[in-house]
């Protein structure tokens, strides 16, 4: 066991050092990207925001998409019924709109997960007067060059989509909170300047044409992930997707215990329906990070109860954890670099993404062997079953 132990050791070495080298790569990407200019390439967009209740922050968030410094774009806010707590918020802020507002009631899906459904009706009534799409999620609150900046990359037609992530921002502090957002840094990072990017639907732009061009409306029948789906359509034509950090969206999420347990199995059992592949080197990697960390303080104690000192087990034990901190403040570091509005506060909580980044891995573990088991999630209150990519049974409302 031990000799497996030094194995696992000088795995988890090599992988971290790979790690904070692809780290360095990241931090210099986003440095450039933030400091390009945002382009001039400025079509007809039309903004999809899919939205359901009335949660907390909504109102800045509509503000937010409302008041993008671009010159030609309309907004088409769908949710599932007329009654959603949301519209009056969305009516209200959008009043004294510049941009015409639109508000899509989408009805209840049947087969699909409600924000494909919201989407698709949405999608159906843009006119063809639109050279651009983009999605936009209701719990974002970009900054006011963010469409520009989404957009312009799109000047090349030979790109299928232009997408972003997240950053969350835990808003009272709380431990699970600030867990959620270390789990989710990471992912920011898988994107970058590689022919493995995915879209995410909370950030992402795509022509009209191409959009049409690859029938993504096939691929969102009977699906729970618009993202996702879109860009298994994308793929299909072999059409690259440009990760744009410059525009991450700053996103206020905060959670109890089973909120984070709800987000997190969620997002990897979609992972695991929809990308199978990541999916089960992401659950690898974990395991073999876990591994090494649980063994070696094991031994470490097994020998201090033995009378044994064994210091250099635990430095061994402790190693992958430090290179994996070590990542995290560069990955800090890059996202100060994106949002630097935000600088006061990523310095406050930096703990979160720098010491908080060698406990999530354990969090992810258990999520992949939730997903081994399961392929029900609850998602706003709706509950799923994904039987695949195409194919959605909905359990209760």
């Amino acid at each position: 066991m031990l000799t497996l132990f030094y194995f696992l050791v000088l795995e988890q070495l090599l992988q971290g050092l790979y790690n904070l080298w692809d780290g360095l790569g990241w931090l210099r990407l986003a440095q450039r990207r933030a400091g390009a200019h945002a382009g001039f390439y400025k079509p007809r967009v039309a903004l999809f925001c899919p939205v359901k209740g009335a949660e907390p922050g909504l109102e800045q968030n509509i503000s937010a998409l409302v008041s993008f410094d671009y010159p030609d774009y309309e907004i088409f806010f769908a949710m599932a019924g007329a009654d959603d707590p949301a519209r009056k918020i969305i009516e209200r802020i959008t009043a004294a709109s510049k941009h015409k507002i639109h508000i899509v009631i989408a009805g209840r899906p049947n087969g699909c997960g409600e924000k494909v459904n919201n989407l698709r009706a949405a999608v159906l009534q843009a006119t063809e007067g639109f050279d651009v799409y983009a999605f936009a999620d209701s719990d974002g609150r970009p900054g006011r060059s963010w469409l520009a900046r989404l957009v312009a990359p799109l000047e090349d037609s030979n790109l299928g989509a232009v997408t972003t992530f997240r950053w969350f921002f835990p808003q009272t502090g709380g431990f699970w909170s600030a867990l959620a957002s270390a789990w989710n840094a990471p992912t920011a990072t898988y994107l970058g300047e590689h022919q493995r990017n995915f879209c995410w639907g909370g950030g992402t732009a795509i022509r009209r044409e191409r959009f049409e061009q690859c029938n993504v409306f096939d691929f969102w029948n009977g699906s729970v992930s618009d993202d996702l789906s879109l860009t298994h359509a994308l793929r299909q034509y072999g059409l690259p997707i440009l990760f744009a950090p410059e525009c991450m969206v700053p996103t206020i999420f905060d959670c109890d215990a089973a909120g984070l347990l709800e987000f997190t199995n969620r997002q990897i059992i979609i992972a695991r329906v929809y990308e199978s592949r990541l999916w089960l080197l992401g659950g690898l990697a974990h395991a073999l990070y876990c591994g090494a960390v649980l063994m070696g303080v094991g031994f470490f104690f097994s020998n201090l109860f033995a009378g044994v000192p064994a210091i250099q087990l635990l430095l061994l034990a402790i190693a992958p954890p430090v290179l994996s901190m070590g990542r995290g403040v560069l990955r800090l570091a890059a996202i100060m670099e994106v949002l630097p509005e935000w600088k006061t506060k990523l310095l406050a909580d930096g703990w979160i993404w720098t010491f908080l980044a060698a406990v999530a891995p354990f969090l992810a573990l258990w999520n992949t062997l939730v997903a081994l088991f399961s392929r029900k999630i609850r998602w706003r209150g709706v509950r799923y079953e994904l039987l695949s990519p195409g194919q959605t049974r909905i359990f209760t409302r």
